[in-house]
């Protein structure tokens, strides 16, 4: 059954009723070059691109790289390896830099019609004089220059004659205007900094609202959806449109806003990102307790699942805060389906089974994976000692223990039935070896009247003499309140879970030996893990990407 239709496609399909043809349609994704994205954006980009599936309409990947000071080709590129990560393709690959020539030309339009003018205030003085959302702002004593000496002096701008901060070039539209953003609002600054595409043929360049509507009208963008924040900007964005007479009514775009993606125990504004790693707090852009999409492909998280988060929770009008648990149970069901299972033992205690032939090994057979039984199975090599985790034995245990202890019963997985019969400990006492038996007619699948024998237990191992060493970085939330930023009083990083990464080392199957960075497994009974770029041929590295169940509410 085809699901129903959020707002926006309503929109669109209004607008079908209304005249639209489906080749009218195009939408874009605009991102600012000056960071990584984040999974706020992953909203977004799904939107607009699932419309181009849905109405197989073109989408526009559109740079807004109108701010040299923070913006790099770097950021660039990994946006498209990002939203090609995710499964998308755009259609034109567009920069609002691509249109500076149009866009001054427009400029300079509105100032012919006195609908722009030169500011020569200081930045302190204009923010002053924009007034309050209950009083009016008061007109620039430079908002009545003459149209001869705006044009002159907004050329000298762009010719490199007057130094930052000298001069601005605003809208004249209502400095009494409910709307604060339409209180004569700054189009173009001045700045002497090198871009990474137009190097330095400009000194001037353009802000955010004047950029965006023309850029979207340049393209022919037919829905320009944006996150409720931008709300406010749409006055402004009809009206630039609305002052420039190349713009036919029947070719504009329009402005549509969504709620934005607020996630649990997240951050997304990227100075506070930049704060973690400049304080060392995290890794890098890519750490994979960073909410951007480099630290969850990092952590293992998949496209598929992002996308069916962000298809699970929704496209709505309102803010709301969408709990990290559903993105994490995305990720568990996507990769139950997909991740091959092995075994591995990340807290190991060791586990000589006595009456095991010494030196034998016998190949054992388990799933790749249970949800995919077309790929077969691997082999797993037994012999007569093991590693099992620590957690899974106790010397004295109660009823309600299922797991091994002294005389006892439970299932080696894949395996045979083992019974706790003795230890060994070392001079403090610790249990340093576990003394065992094995019922050999009990192999799993075997089919014999034994191996159908029901017991409570069953455990993962790894063959001591085949197992392979690894290394285990176990992570965690990054913050222990659900809104960490949310109080502006209190700094954001007091929250911090000092427990968000930990590092163990332990032991795999030998199945692992030739896995590459980027590949996922379940570790049986233990979550899903992935090989962290980190690794090579000598040392094998695992990011925990997931548990089997979600337990951080028994945590908080």
């Amino acid at each position: 059954m085809e699901r129903s239709l959020h707002f926006i496609e309503h929109i669109v399909e209004e607008d079908f009723k209304n005249g639209y043809s489906k080749s009218d349609l195009r939408f874009r994704f605009p991102p600012e070059p000056n960071g990584y994205l984040h999974i706020g954006h992953v909203k977004a980009i799904c939107i607009n691109f699932n419309l181009g599936e849905r109405y197989n309409a073109p989408v526009n990947l559109r740079f807004d790289d109108t701010n040299p000071a923070k913006e790099e080709q770097q950021f660039v590129d990994a946006i498209k390896e990002n939203i090609k990560w995710l499964g998308y393709q755009w259609d034109a690959e567009c920069y609002a830099s691509d249109y500076f020539e149009q866009l001054y030309v427009w400029a300079v339009e509105l100032i012919e019609k006195n609908l722009a003018y030169v500011d020569s205030q200081p930045s302190e003085d204009i923010a002053q004089q924009k007034g309050t959302p209950t009083k009016a702002g008061t007109d620039s004593p430079f908002r009545n220059r003459s149209i001869a000496e705006n044009k002159q002096l907004f050329e000298e701008m762009k010719a490199g004659k007057h130094p930052e901060g000298a001069h601005v070039l605003r809208a004249k539209i209502d400095m009494a205007s409910s709307n604060m953003l339409l209180r004569d609002p700054v189009m173009y600054r001045i700045m002497y900094k090198t871009h990474h595409r137009t190097a330095d043929d400009w000194c001037i360049y353009p802000l955010y609202d004047w950029t965006h509507g023309q850029s979207d009208y340049v393209e022919q963008v037919s829905h320009s959806l944006c996150s409720l924040e931008f709300k406010p900007h749409r006055d402004l964005y009809d009206w630039f449109l609305d002052a420039l007479s190349p713009l036919k009514e029947s070719l504009r775009p329009k402005q549509t806003e969504f709620a934005r993606m607020n996630l649990s125990y997240t951050v997304t504004s990227k100075r506070k990102l930049a704060s973690l790693i400049e304080e060392g707090i995290v890794s890098g852009w890519d750490d994979p307790r960073m909410p951007t999409i480099a630290g969850l492909r990092r952590r293992g998280y998949t496209p598929q699942a992002l996308r069916n988060f962000v298809d699970a929770a929704g496209v709505a009008k309102r803010d709301n805060v969408i709990d990290m648990s559903l993105l994490e149970y995305s990720v568990r069901e996507d990769l139950n389906q997909t991740a091959p299972r092995v075994m591995a033992v990340l807290n190991p205690v060791k586990l000589t089974i006595s009456n095991y032939p010494e030196g034998e090994t016998e190949n054992l057979e388990g799933e790749i994976n249970p949800e995919q039984p077309e790929l077969g199975t691997r082999s797993l090599p037994l012999s007569k000692h093991l590693y099992i985790e620590q957690e899974d034995f106790k010397e004295e245990a109660n009823r309600k223990f299922f797991r091994l202890t002294l005389g006892k019963e439970v299932r080696l997985k894949n395996a045979y039935i083992i019974k706790g019969e003795s230890v060994i400990k070392d001079a403090s006492g610790n249990v340093t070896e576990i003394i065992c038996t094995y019922d050999p007619k009990s192999k799993s699948g075997s089919g014999t009247e034994e191996s159908q024998r029901k017991v409570k237990g069953t455990l993962h191992w790894v063959s001591i003499d085949h197992a392979v060493p690894i290394e285990v970085r176990l992570y965690d939330r990054l913050f222990q309140e659900e809104a960490p930023d949310q109080n502006k009083n209190v700094d954001f990083k007091q929250h911090l879970n000092p427990n968000s990464l930990s590092t163990q080392n332990g032991f795999a199957e030998p199945s692992l030996q030739s896995a590459k960075a980027g590949e996922r497994f379940q570790f049986q009974r233990l979550g899903y893990f992935v090989v962290d770029p980190d690794s090579s041929t000598t040392q094998l590295i695992f990011n925990k990407t997931v548990g089997l169940r979600d337990n951080w509410a028994k945590k908080v």
